[in-house]
């Protein structure tokens, strides 16, 4: 696996003797990271990188229950515990029209439909109903835009440029 590495999931412990682990992920593809025959790559605290398949998958509630080809038993699963799993920038889902990894659009410099520079997109929030950019202003505030069509207008990743129309009380 080259390239720039994604968070999928992170293990936060071990299930049955097996070999078994528990994810809580970290992805909206969840079906397509934890499919039998995916590949994956683990990575300890320390840097050590284990390159891994998944031999089967099953989400119960919160988190997922995952099985690697490379652990037969639940003495081999436990070495990996509290690492993160990874995947590479060419294994990325392809996204629809209007959809963007959060990769895309921090770094994003925002713009109202006048021109105005409002600043940096530092940071995405998840509270519930729609996400919410943190955009770093030059004086040094952060301004909070919620992701929906009333306020932004245009995204173009290419040109890391966000256009947006301000409701009252956004500034």
């Amino acid at each position: 696996m080259e390239g720039k590495l994604y968070n999928v999931a992170k293990i936060v412990n071990t299930h049955g003797v097996r070999g078994e682990l528990k994810l809580v992920p970290q992805t909206d593809f969840p079906d397509v990271r934890f499919a039998k025959g995916s590949e994956l790559l683990l990575l300890g605290p320390k840097g050590e990188r284990l390159p891994v398949t998944v031999e089967s998958g099953r989400p119960q509630k919160n988190v997922w229950m995952v099985k690697f080809k490379e652990f037969a038993d639940i003495n081999a699963a436990e070495k990996v515990k509290n690492w993160e799993v990874k995947v590479s920038s060419e294994d990325l889902v392809d996204l629809d029209e209007g959809e963007f990894y959060y990769h895309e659009i921090i770094g994003c410099r925002v713009f109202t439909e006048e021109g105005e520079d409002l600043g940096t997109i530092k940071e995405i929030l998840t509270p519930g109903a729609n996400d919410v950019w943190v955009v770093e202003m030059p004086n040094g505030k952060d301004l909070l835009l919620p992701y929906i069509d009333d306020v932004v207008v245009t995204v173009d990743k290419t040109a890391q440029k966000v256009t947006v129309r301000l409701m009252e009380g956004l500034l």
